[in-house]
């Protein structure tokens, strides 16, 4: 495993967050010139440049912020899975796995309403694999795209996973693509084959299927949306903020996984704190989906 000088990593993310050299040093507690040298020796192992220089501050180059959202996101896993670890095992502790794009779209912005209502119960939440089964060894509660039906597993969906096209109005203001979405830069999630089943139902196959970038992780694919990078084809509940401010835009009706949705499952035998937050977070769900 070849990997970029570590201390580096963690200036350049401190910078790049806020921004500014100096309260990178003051956050980090070392000086700007320390921080200055890792930054200078990152790019010097990637080879390309990171930031440039804005009045007093700094701001990133393009290269700079596509590493930026990588890095961070690396981190943040870390971050999470060290503190899960760290974090004492009790009757109150409560191991949540949760995919990616419910984890930071739906449960993280929303927990802060659990520890107020329950402040005496610790929640340890991980990320979870697209296809990862619940097992009870490893965590209270599983919340995936797949349901899961067993006698000892209590299953609750939570809301739809039907996917339509989507895209930022900036990209469509600058954007030659036309209603069946020929000349649009497609967006993938890990794999081709999404959209190839949506352009089937709709009854046609764009110009060029495979143009566009290849995210491996759906944050990625979520960034790179929002900013205008393209047309994605995306749950449209798990985007409801952003179709309802109209920083995104339903390009089409014409939908897949219209029978699929996400769930949550734990065990049947689970304890109190366990069925509080299944009981909580299933409601959180249905509040939103009616609003």
């Amino acid at each position: 495993m070849i990997l970029p000088p570590l201390n580096a990593v963690r200036a350049f993310e401190a910078t790049a967050r806020l921004l500014s050299i100096s309260k990178a040093g003051e956050e980090l507690c070392v000086t700007h010139a320390a921080i200055s040298g890792q930054i200078k020796k990152l790019e010097a192992w990637l080879g390309r440049r990171l930031f440039e220089r804005s009045g007093r501050g700094v701001i990133l180059t393009p290269t700079g912020e596509q590493y930026y959202q990588a890095i961070q996101q690396a981190l943040g896993i870390i971050s999470v899975s060290s503190q899960t670890l760290r974090i004492r095992k009790d009757r109150n502790a409560i191991s949540v796995a949760c995919i990616p794009s419910i984890a930071t779209r739906w449960l993280i912005p929303a927990l802060a309403e659990f520890t107020e209502l329950h402040p005496k119960i610790t929640i340890e939440v991980a990320y979870s694999r697209a296809h990862e089964s619940f097992d009870p060894e490893k965590h209270d509660v599983l919340i995936t795209h797949q349901n899961i039906k067993a006698d000892d597993i209590s299953s609750t969906r939570l809301f739809s996973r039907i996917n339509k096209p989507v895209a930022s109005p900036r990209y469509l203001e600058n954007s030659l693509c036309d209603a069946r979405l020929n000349n649009a830069i497609l967006l993938h999630d890990e794999v081709i084959s999404a959209w190839e089943d949506w352009f089937i139902k709709a009854g046609y196959r764009p110009e060029n299927l495979s143009h566009g970038p290849v995210y491996q992780d759906f944050n990625l694919l979520a960034t790179a949306v929002i900013a205008g990078h393209g047309v994605a084809l995306c749950p449209t509940e798990v985007f409801r903020r952003e179709l309802a401010s109209g920083d995104l835009v339903i390009l089409s009706e014409t939908s897949t996984l219209d029978n699929e949705g996400y769930y949550l499952l734990s065990d049947n035998e689970s304890n109190g704190s366990t069925q509080a937050f299944c009981q909580w977070f299933a409601y959180v769900c249905q509040r939103n989906n009616n609003t």
